[in-house]
Protein backbone atom coordinates (compact mmCIF):
# COMPACT_ATOMS: atom_id res chain seq x y z
CA UNK A 1 0.00 0.00 0.00
CA UNK A 2 2.37 2.54 1.31
CA UNK A 3 6.19 2.54 -0.20
CA UNK A 4 8.87 2.60 2.56
CA UNK A 5 10.07 6.07 1.34
CA UNK A 6 6.73 7.36 2.51
CA UNK A 7 6.79 5.64 5.88
CA UNK A 8 10.09 6.84 6.26
CA UNK A 9 9.22 10.29 5.83
CA UNK A 10 6.10 10.49 7.58
CA UNK A 11 7.82 8.91 11.30
CA UNK A 12 10.48 11.43 10.35
CA UNK A 13 8.33 14.03 10.06
CA UNK A 14 6.12 12.96 12.66
CA UNK A 15 8.58 12.37 15.41
CA UNK A 16 10.78 15.59 14.56
CA UNK A 17 11.46 18.56 17.37
CA UNK A 18 8.97 21.09 15.75
CA UNK A 19 6.13 18.79 15.28
CA UNK A 20 6.46 17.89 18.98
CA UNK A 21 6.87 21.54 20.32
CA UNK A 22 3.96 22.45 18.16
CA UNK A 23 1.86 19.72 19.36
CA UNK A 24 2.69 20.27 22.85
CA UNK A 25 1.85 24.14 22.59
CA UNK A 26 -1.50 23.46 21.05
CA UNK A 27 -2.58 21.46 23.65
CA UNK A 28 -1.25 23.21 26.44
CA UNK A 29 -3.17 26.32 24.60
CA UNK A 30 -6.48 24.26 24.27
CA UNK A 31 -6.19 23.53 27.76
CA UNK A 32 -5.46 27.11 29.49
CA UNK A 33 -8.37 28.47 27.25
CA UNK A 34 -11.01 25.90 28.35
CA UNK A 35 -10.08 26.32 31.86
CA UNK A 36 -10.39 30.16 31.54
CA UNK A 37 -13.92 29.74 29.80
CA UNK A 38 -14.93 27.51 32.44
CA UNK A 39 -14.01 29.52 35.12
CA UNK A 40 -15.33 32.62 33.83
CA UNK A 41 -18.52 31.05 33.00
CA UNK A 42 -19.61 29.85 36.81
CA UNK A 43 -21.29 32.19 38.54
CA UNK A 44 -19.63 32.63 41.99
CA UNK A 45 -22.59 33.22 43.80
CA UNK A 46 -25.96 31.76 43.37
CA UNK A 47 -28.29 34.50 42.67
CA UNK A 48 -30.55 35.58 46.06
CA UNK A 49 -33.97 32.89 46.52
CA UNK A 50 -36.80 35.24 46.57
CA UNK A 51 -38.25 36.06 49.82
CA UNK A 52 -41.96 34.76 50.65
CA UNK A 53 -44.26 37.61 51.28
CA UNK A 54 -46.01 37.38 54.70
CA UNK A 55 -48.78 38.42 54.70
CA UNK A 56 -49.47 41.84 56.96
CA UNK A 57 -51.58 41.70 59.66
CA UNK A 58 -55.03 42.79 59.61
CA UNK A 59 -54.92 45.79 62.35
CA UNK A 60 -58.44 45.55 64.24
CA UNK A 61 -59.84 48.89 64.95
CA UNK A 62 -60.14 50.27 68.11
CA UNK A 63 -63.83 49.72 69.72
CA UNK A 64 -65.71 53.23 69.82
CA UNK A 65 -65.95 54.14 73.35
CA UNK A 66 -68.39 56.39 75.35
CA UNK A 67 -66.79 59.72 76.89
CA UNK A 68 -67.69 58.90 79.89
CA UNK A 69 -64.89 56.18 79.80
CA UNK A 70 -62.49 58.35 78.92
CA UNK A 71 -63.29 60.51 81.51
CA UNK A 72 -63.30 63.66 79.37
CA UNK A 73 -65.65 66.86 79.85
CA UNK A 74 -67.24 68.80 77.82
Amino acid sequence: MFSDELKNLILKVITSWQVIVVTIAVIIYIALVNSVARTRSRRKTPPPAPKPVKAKPVKEEPEETDDSELNLEE
